[in-house]
């Protein structure tokens, strides 16, 4: 079993960057073989992928409304993927969750370990 847990959301102004965390516990040496991404959901609306990363870290894949300002990394010696968040907007505003998936274009409609989620809140 693997347990992943997101951290780094907060409340903050537009413009503003975070950093948001996901580390993985448990199964770890069998995860690092696999994609992971970030979704998020906002306040009425279903869920979405926003970012998702190969299991080596050299593929990266991103929704258009975050490219460039969004980067999302992975250190797999920590167990740990990370999503930079620059030049934040009110319509990031969302919980992000973490999910590890079999590859970046499979993990948008399959995720098979999800993190509890962390709310980020962007005011204008």
């Amino acid at each position: 079993q693997v347990h992943l847990v997101e951290s780094g959301g907060g409340l903050v102004q537009a413009g503003d960057s975070l950093r948001l965390s996901c580390a993985a516990s448990g199964l770890t040496f069998t995860l690092r073989r696999y994609a992971m991404g970030w979704f998020r959901q906002a306040p009425g609306k279903e869920r979405e992928f926003v970012a998702a990363i190969s299991s080596d870290g050299g593929i990266t894949s991103y929704i258009d409304s975050v490219k460039g300002r969004f980067t999302i990394s992975r250190d797999n010696a920590k167990n740990t993927m990370y999503l930079q968040m620059n030049s934040l907007k009110p319509e990031d505003t969302a919980i992000y969750y973490c999910g590890s998936g079999i590859s970046t274009t499979a993990i948008r409609t399959r995720v098979d370990y999800w993190g509890q989620g962390t709310q980020v809140t962007v005011s204008s």
